[in-house]
Formats: structure tokens, sequence, C-alpha cells
């Protein structure tokens, strides 16, 4: 019997050491290469995080449910938390919000389509847009080098690769 509640314990911890892991971290993202620029002292950021359903009243409601990214967190290289990102526009659209940061290095923490968490260093540039893709559903142009992208270990891109030479 002692066996079984020591065996038992162990199972629970390493199962709630796992909900507390670290989450998995990327190559840096920073804006498309090719992509438009603006006269802007400061940079845009905007994440495509998991998308999350939602629903006016309960669960038996008719009406049907609308997805809305999820929210995210920005922090500094230092690890310093910068701001907490409601990620939407409104309250029944699924675009993600954009938000407006200083130029500089900072480190995106959101869900990701697959994972229960994803770190994604990002780079903004004045005047230019950081797009974090991490909803699975962003397809680079056709014949864009992968070395140009960041992508998930599950294959899917996440964004262009800070410094590369991207295309639209």
């Amino acid at each position: 019997m002692k066996m079984i509640t020591v065996v038992l314990g162990a199972a629970v911890s390493c199962a709630l050491a796992g909900c507390v892991s670290a989450p998995m971290t990327l190559a840096p993202v920073g804006p498309n290469p090719a992509g438009r620029v603006s006269a802007s002292d400061e940079g845009q950021l905007e994440v495509f995080s998991a998308l999350q359903s939602h629903r006016d009243g309960n669960e038996y409601d008719p009406n049907p449910a609308w997805y809305q990214h999820t929210d995210y967190t920005v922090y500094n290289m230092q690890g310093e938390r910068v701001r907490h990102v409601l990620n939407s526009v409104g309250h029944y659209e699924q675009a993600p919000g954009v938000t407006s940061l200083p130029p500089g290095e900072y480190r995106v923490v959101a869900r990701a389509q697959g994972y229960l968490r994803m770190s994604v260093p990002v780079v903004i540039e004045a005047g230019r847009t950081t797009r974090v893709h991490l909803d699975a559903q962003w397809r680079a142009p056709v014949d864009t080098p992968s070395r140009e992208l960041v992508e998930t270990p599950a294959g899917y891109p996440v964004g262009w690769r800070a410094g590369g030479m991207g295309i639209n």
C-alpha cells in the first residue's frame, strides 16, 4: 500500500511539474523586411495568438460561438513585464489588437496552437510592424526560403526571422 502511495505521489508531482514548465522558445521574429515603413518613432506589434471560443450567455445558448485571439504578455529582455495585451479590437471581432512599442528587443509569451504557452523573442523597429502568427493559420509567400522564417517544432511558420530578406 505504501508503494502505491509513493508511485501515485511521484506521478502527480511529474504531472504538475509539466504544467508549470517554461514555455517553448523560438528564434527572434522581426518585421517583414519588404513591408511598409512609416515615419513613426515607435514600432507596432500584432500577435495572432491561439484562438479561443466565446459565447454570450451559457453553453446552451443557441447563438453561435465566435473566436478571438487570446491575450498575451510582453516582457523586456531582462524579464520585466512591459505590458499585458488584451488581444482583440472589439467584442465580436476576431482580428488581434495592435500595440505600439519603442524600438528594441522584447519577449512575447502567448498561447499558441498546439502548445500551452510559447515564448517568442521579437524585434521592434521604428515605423514597422512585427507580426507573430501563433494560430497556425499564416502561410508565407510561395518560394520563401525557410531560412527567412521562424517555425515552431510542429512546422508552421510564425513570422519573419529578424534580419531576414522576406517578400510581401
